[in-house]
C-alpha cells in the first residue's frame, strides 16, 4: 500500500469511527497540525487508538514505613466492535508486541509512592518508566521540594490493603484491584481512583487510571482518573473565563495569548482545582494538561498529563484550608507596597515626557487620587520595539521626570516584553550570546528572539537591563506577554518546550520580581501570564477585555477562578481594553475596579476620566475617593490574604462553605472577608443579589438585608456593596496619593443592626509588625472602643453607619 493510500485510509478512519463521543484523530501527522502557539490538547494522545494503553491494575508490593511500592499495569489496545450499525471502540487486554520478548515486560511493575506533606496534604506519585537526569528541585514548589511528614498520619493494616489516617481524613490503598480512596475526617468518601473493573457496568468505554505509550515515538503520558460524585462541583484551574463551575467541562491547561476574556483559552492556566466535597488537587507538572471534569463520562475526572510521571497533591478541608495548604507548598504572595494599592493611570500609550507630565498634572488638578502612571508600548524610539531605552527625542530628561513625579506622589510603571524582533538593536546581542531559545538546528524557532529564562546568563543580562531603569527611578515593570515560549524549542535547561512552555511565565515573573525586590526592597510586577508558583510574585492582571457588559462579567469569573488557584492579588483593565470604552460601561466598571485588589485604567484612548463628560468625571472621582478612604480596610485585608494564601477578591463559598447557595454564584464576590460586592453588569441601576448566611448592611444606603435573594438598588456610586453585620470598616481621611495619608488618625465605621452590641475589624499600619484586631461594644446607644492595641501609633474615631 502506498504512503498516500495509508494516509488516506487513516483520514477515512477519523470520520468512520465514532467512539467516546467524538471523532478520534488517528494520524499523528493530523493531530499535530497546529497553528503557531495553539494550545496543546494532550487528550488527543489518549484518543488515538494506534497507541498502547497501560491500566493500573494491582499493588504488587508496598512498604508502609517508606510509603513506597510497585504497581502492575496491564496492557490494552482498543479494538472496533460493530453492533446494530454502530461502531464502538473497546479496550482489549493484549500481549507484548516487542522483540525480543525476553527483554520487555508485558505487564510492567512500576514505582508507586505515597507521602504526607502535612496532616491535610497527601502526595501520590507514579512513574511510567525510568527517570534519568531529573532536576532535584522544582521551581513550582516554594522550597524546591515538598516535605514529608509520615509521623502526622497513623498507619493500620486493613482487609485487602493499607490505611493512613490523620485528624483531617484518611487514605485507603487497596491492593487488588488497586484503588486509592480518600476520605474526610467524618468518613465521607471524597474521591477514588477508577480501576477498569469500576467501569464495566456501563456500555460507555471509559478510560481508567492509566498511562499511554505513543506509537509515534514510544513516549508516555499519564492519565490519573478519579471518581466524581453526584452534585460535585469543581473550581479553579487558573484564570478561566468559561463557566465558573468546571464540572462538565474539558479544560486545556496551556499558557496562551487568549486575545480576550470570553473564550476557553487562558493567559493564566494553573494545574490546581478544588471540589465542593472538601478536597483540592495540584498536578505537579509543567507539561500540557487536559482535564475532562465529567464532560465525556460524568462520573470520571480524567486528568490527562503530558508528563510520564503522575505527581499529585491532595489537600483536605474547607476552601480556606485547601488554599492555605496549597500555597504553603507552592508559595504565598509577597505583600505589595502600599502605593501599589492606589490608582494606576494608563492608556495604550503615552509617547513622551511631555504627555506623561500632563497626565500627572491633570490627575492632581482634577483631584483624581492616584499613585502610578504607566508608560505602555510607546516609550521607546519605535513603538513596541523594546530596547530598555527611553526615546531621546521624546524624553528629554526621563530621570528628572520620574524624580518630579515621585515628589508629587507618583510611581512610574514601564511596559516591556521578552520577545525581540530582528530590527531590535538588541537582537544580534541576544542571539550571538545564546540568550534566546533555540530550535533543533541551533537557530531560533521564530523570527523573534525569545529570551531563554532557563539560562542563568540570560537572566543576569536581562536583570541588568531592568536594574539600569530601576536605578533611574522606575518603580515597577509591566511583565507583558510570556505565553508564546516555543513549544518545539530547545532550552538551556535541556528540555524542550513540551516542559518549558508552561514554565516560561513563572521564570519570567520570577526574574522581574527578584531584581525589583533586590533593588527596591519590595516584590511587585504587573504581569499577564502565569503558571503554578507565580502567585509568589504579585501582581497579575486580566488581559485584553472587550469593552462590553459580557466582557466585564467574564473578567470577574476569571478573577474569581484565579483567586481559587492560590493568587491573592489580581486586577483588570477598568472599562475594557480593545476599543474606547462606552461611557455607561466605563462608569459601572470603575467601582468594580476600585473594589478589586489593585486598580488600573488602561486600553485604547481615551481612558482618562476628564476626557469623558463632566458627570462621568464626577462619578469616577467618587468611586476613586471611596477606594482611597477605604485604604486601611484594603491594606489589612491584603496583608491577611498574603499570609493565608487567600484571594482579596474571593468567591462567596470561601467564607461561607456551608451555605449551598454560595457555591452557585459567579457574578458577586467578597472583597476581603467582610464586604460583599455585586457589580452592575447591565445598564439598570439595580440587580438581583444573593446574600449568604447572616445580616448584611448596604455600604452606601445603610439598608439592612437578611440572607437570600434581594433586588437591590445601587447608591450614589454605581455598584452594590454590603458589609457583614458586626463589622468595623477602618477608613482614612482622603488624600490624593497614599504617600500623603495620615495613618495616625483612623475612623472606624461600625456596621451593626439594632440588635448587635459588638463589632470587630482589622487594622494593619504601613510600618506595622502585625495585623491588629480592633473591637467595639455598645454602651448605651453609642459604640465604644474596647481597648486600643495601636495606642501611641494611631487613634480611632468611631462612627455608626446609618446614624
Amino acid at each position: 500500500m502506498t504512503s498516500y493510500m495509508k494516509k488516506l485510509k487513516k483520514i477515512q478512519l477519523v470520520f468512520a469511527i465514532v467512539g467516546l463521543g467524538s471523532f478520534w484523530t488517528i494520524s499523528a501527522q493530523i493531530q499535530n497540525s497546529q497553528t503557531l502557539n495553539e494550545p496543546i490538547d494532550i487528550s488527543k494522545d489518549f484518543e488515538n487508538y494506534e497507541n498502547t494503553f497501560y491500566f493500573a491494575d494491582e499493588l504488587v508490593s508496598f512498604d508502609p514505613e517508606t510509603g513506597k511500592g510497585t504497581l502492575k499495569y496491564k496492557r490494552y489496545e482498543y479494538q472496533t466492535r460493530q453492533a446494530f450499525n454502530n461502531m464502538l471502540m473497546k479496550p482489549d487486554n493484549v500481549p507484548a508486541n516487542e522483540f525480543p520478548a525476553t527483554e520487555y515486560a508485558e505487564s510492567p511493575e512500576l514505582p508507586f509512592q505515597i507521602q504526607f506533606v502535612s496532616d491535610r496534604t497527601i502526595r501520590l506519585k507514579m512513574t511510567s518508566g525510568p527517570q534519568f537526569n531529573q532536576p532535584k528541585e522544582s521551581l513550582m514548589l516554594v522550597e524546591g521540594t515538598a516535605p514529608n511528614h509520615p509521623e502526622l498520619w497513623d498507619y493500620t493494616t486493613i482487609e485487602g490493603g493499607h490505611q493512613f489516617s490523620s485528624d483531617h481524613g484518611r487514605v485507603e490503598i487497596i491492593s487488588n484491584p488497586w484503588h486509592v480512596n480518600i476520605y474526610d475526617e467524618n468518613g465521607k468518601l471524597l474521591t477514588s481512583t477508577l480501576h477498569n473493573s469500576d467501569v464495566q457496568n456501563t456500555y460507555t468505554p471509559v478510560l481508567p487510571f492509566s498511562y499511554v505509550r505513543r506509537n509515534s515515538d514510544y513516549s508516555r503520558s499519564f492519565s490519573p482518573v478519579f471518581s466524581l460524585q453526584p452534585g460535585e462541583k469543581i473550581f479553579g484551574c487558573g484564570e478561566s473565563f468559561t463557566q465558573f463551575n468546571k464540572r462538565g467541562q474539558k479544560v486545556v491547561l496551556y499558557t496562551d495569548d487568549a486575545n480576550g476574556v470570553q473564550n476557553e483559552t487562558m493567559y493564566k492556566p494553573i494545574p490546581f482545582y478544588m471540589s465542593n466535597r472538601g478536597y483540592g488537587v495540584f498536578m505537579h507538572t509543567s507539561s500540557p494538561i487536559t482535564i475532562d471534569f465529567g464532560k465525556y463520562f460524568n462520573a470520571a475526572n480524567k486528568m490527562m498529563l503530558g508528563d510520564d510521571v503522575a505527581d499529585l497533591f491532595f489537600f483536605l478541608g474547607d476552601p480556606k484550608d485547601i488554599l492555605d495548604e496549597y500555597t504553603n507548598l507552592t508559595g504565598k504572595a509577597a505583600m505589595p507596597p502600599l502605593w501599589s494599592f492606589g490608582f494606576w493611570m494608563s492608556r495604550i500609550t503615552y509617547f513622551s515626557e511631555k504627555e506623561g507630565r500632563e497626565i500627572a498634572k491633570n490627575l492632581r488638578d482634577y483631584k483624581i487620587p492616584s499613585d502610578v502612571i504607566h508608560f505602555d508600548t510607546g516609550w521607546f524610539e519605535v513603538d513596541w520595539r523594546n530596547n530598555y531605552e527611553f526615546a531621546k527625542e521624546r524624553f528629554d530628561d526621563p530621570v528628572g521626570m520620574m524624580a518630579d513625579m515621585k515628589e508629587d506622589g507618583f510611581h512610574v510603571s514601564l511596559w516591556q516584553l521578552p520577545y525581540f524582533t530582528p530590527k531590535n538593536t538588541l537582537f544580534n546581542e541576544i542571539v550571538d550570546n545564546e540568550y534566546a531559545v533555540k530550535d533543533r538546528k541551533g537557530n531560533i524557532p521564530f523570527e523573534d528572539a525569545v529570551l531563554d529564562f532557563s539560562n542563568p546568563e540570560t537572566v543576569e543580562w536581562y536583570q541588568g537591563k531592568l536594574k539600569h531603569l530601576l536605578d533611574q527611578g522606575v518603580g515597577v515593570f509591566k511583565v507583558d506577554f510570556g505565553e508564546a515560549a516555543p513549544y518545539n524549542g530547545i532550552y538551556h535547561s535541556g528540555r524542550t518546550g513540551f516542559y518549558e512552555h508552561n514554565l516560561f511565565p513563572l521564570r519570567y515573573n520570577k526574574a522581574v520580581a527578584e531584581i525589583t525586590q533586590k533593588e527596591k526592597g519590595y516584590t511587585l510586577i504587573w504581569a499577564r501570564s502565569t503558571w503554578a508558583g507565580s502567585q509568589r510574585y504579585p501582581l497579575h492582571w486580566g488581559g485584553d477585555a472587550a469593552t462590553t457588559n459580557t466582557a466585564m462579567s467574564a473578567t470577574l469569573r476569571g478573577g474569581l477562578s484565579l483567586g481559587l488557584s492560590g493568587f491573592s492579588f489580581w486586577s483588570h483593565d477598568v472599562g475594557g481594553f480593545v476599543t474606547k470604552s462606552p461611557e455607561n460601561i466605563y462608569r459601572r466598571w470603575t467601582p468594580f475596579g476600585m473594589l478589586s485588589s489593585h486598580v488600573r485604567s488602561h486600553g485604547e484612548p481615551p481612558t482618562e476620566p476628564w476626557e469623558y463628560s463632566k458627570e462621568f468625571l464626577k462619578d469616577f472621582r467618587k468611586a476613586d475617593n471611596m477606594r482611597y478612604e477605604l485604604m486601611p480596610y484594603i491594606y489589612a485585608q491584603a496583608k491577611e490574604s498574603s499570609e493565608k494564601g487567600l484571594p482579596m477578591m474571593r468567591a462567596l463559598f470561601v467564607e461561607f462553605p456551608d451555605d449551598k447557595g454560595s457555591w452557585l454564584i459567579d457574578d458577586e464576590y467578597l472583597f476581603g472577608e467582610n464586604m460583599l460586592v455585586a457589580p452592575l453588569f447591565e445598564e439598570e441601576n439595580a440587580r438581583e443579589v444573593y446574600l449568604p448566611e447572616g445580616t448584611w448592611i448596604d455600604y452606601q444606603t445603610h439598608k439592612v438585608y437578611e440572607k437570600g435573594w434581594h433586588t437591590i438598588e445601587a447608591g450614589e456610586i454605581p455598584i452594590i456593596a454590603l458589609v457583614k453585620n458586626g463589622t468595623l470598616i477602618p477608613h482614612i481621611k482622603l488624600a490624593q496619593s497614599t504617600r500623603d495619608m495620615d495613618w495616625t488618625k483612623l475612623e472606624l465605621q461600625v456596621f451593626a443592626d439594632s440588635n448587635t452590641n459588638t463589632a470587630s475589624g482589622k487594622v494593619y499600619l504601613p510600618d506595622g509588625e502585625k495585623i491588629e484586631n480592633i473591637s467595639v461594644k455598645k454602651e448605651g446607644k453609642e459604640f465604644q472602643l474596647d481597648g486600643n492595641p495601636l495606642s501611641g501609633k494611631t487613634s480611632f474615631k468611631i462612627e455608626t453607619a446609618g446614624k
